[in-house]
């Protein structure tokens, strides 16, 4: 019997029962559409994560006052030295490797305009910041070196803060704000951009010469961080190894003894990131397969009830000449068709959740052509891990006791 002929017999004999047919689908059909949407909303937070992280700047060293090793029995950690100096940052401005270096020390103020008032992060920093983070200006500009060299009381605003202070799109260039009791004159606003990889809103802050926020504003003698943009992507390994090359150096560590500062990449925060994400994808993807494997068995459950009731049918059929060989093959087919269909159906109800979870929640999402391709081997496999059992089963019937069965 061809192939062709067989299908058509197993199409019909699921006919006859749809109701059970689509029943047995839906246990494939629901562990499917899961899989999809989980894996689907990983990998939409997977690729924001990364996008994420790579509006915080351009080819990104980050270096913080403190290490992450043991020194003399106790861990600091990354932020907790006082270890930094604007010299180091001068230092790291020489390496051929190094495009761009920004100083930065922070601090949190309430600024004031009028009768409007705002807490807000303030970033003390240089010229090079815009460059590092690609980040334009809306209006006016940024401040210059000399401001930086003469600490001049001057600062450039978030988005977020130019709108709650001034109004939505009012330009407020060479406007006067109180910083505690300094009156500072503004240069300009940076352009929306929106949320860093740790969440943060970066359009919620203002920035200022980092000598100003240093003496005038923080009383602090040390810097915080330090921000060195490598030339290329390539260069970024190259431009670690000086930096560490060059602050070990200066900060007079010998051989053996650790980093009193932490370089952190952002492939690290990325790696971190994505890591986080893609277990959680994982469990939940996992969750969702166990629903494929109590869909396959509900699809052998069904087909052994099917052999049961067309016992008199496969006896006849082997009485005028059909081979097993070709029963095996028919139930094996209807378990499969039950299978792949189930899985179709479940591809678009995966794909379904996964655009309404985006349009309706903003959850990102992104269906891979590997995982369709995945899920629809994987319920194809299930339908002939979970087909076969039956389909031999009938394949193996005598005869002469199939058409006696009542």
């Amino acid at each position: 019997m061809s192939i062709l002929m067989t299908l058509r017999i197993a199409m019909k004999a699921l006919a006859r029962n749809k109701l059970r047919t689509a029943l047995t689908m839906l246990g494939m059909i629901i562990g499917v559409g899961a899989v999809i949407a989980m894996v689907a909303l990983g990998s939409g937070a997977q690729a924001m994560i990364e996008d994420q992280v790579k509006t915080a700047g351009t080819n990104l060293l980050t270096i913080y006052a403190g290490s992450t090793s043991a020194v003399g029995g106790v861990r600091g950690g990354s932020g907790t030295g006082v270890s930094l100096l604007p010299e180091d940052a001068e230092a790291l401005r020489d390496l051929p490797d190094v495009q761009y270096v920004a100083e930065s020390v922070q601090t949190r103020l309430q600024l004031i305009y009028g009768s409007q008032n705002w807490n807000t992060s303030v970033e003390g920093t240089n010229v090079d910041l815009p460059a590092i983070r690609s980040w334009p200006l809306t209006y006016g500009s940024f401040f210059t070196e000399e401001d930086v060299k003469s600490a001049a009381k001057v600062v450039v605003l978030g988005s977020n803060v130019a709108t709650t202070l001034f109004g939505e799109g009012i330009d407020p260039t060479d406007t006067q704000i109180r910083v505690r009791n300094n009156v500072f004159r503004v240069l300009g606003v940076m352009a929306p951009k929106g949320s860093s990889g740790g969440g943060i809103n970066m359009d919620d802050q203002v920035f200022a010469p980092y000598t100003t926020v240093m003496k005038k504003l923080a009383g602090l003698q040390y810097i915080q961080r330090i921000y060195v943009s490598a030339r290329s992507a390539d260069a970024i390994q190259t431009a670690q190894a000086a930096v560490t090359s060059t602050m070990r150096a200066r900060h007079g560590l010998n051989n053996g003894e650790p980093d009193d500062f932490t370089i952190q990449t952002l492939d690290d925060i990325v790696a971190l990131r994505t890591q986080t994400t893609q277990t959680m994808t994982s469990l939940l993807a996992g969750i969702a397969g166990v629903s494929l494997v109590v869909g396959g068995i509900g699809i052998m459950n069904i087909m052994l009830v099917s052999v049961t009731e067309r016992t008199r049918e496969i006896g006849l059929r082997l009485a005028i000449g059909a081979r097993s060989s070709d029963v095996l093959l028919q139930f094996l087919i209807e378990a499969i068709v039950i299978s792949i269909f189930g899985g179709a159906c479940g591809i678009a109800t995966g794909y379904g959740i996964s655009e309404l979870l985006r349009i309706y929640q903003g959850m990102a999402a992104s269906v891979s052509i590997n995982a369709v391709i995945v899920a629809v081997l994987f319920s194809a496999a299930v339908g002939i891990f979970f087909g076969f059992y039956p389909a031999r089963k009938a394949a193996a019937l005598d005869p002469i006791e199939a058409l006696r069965f009542e």
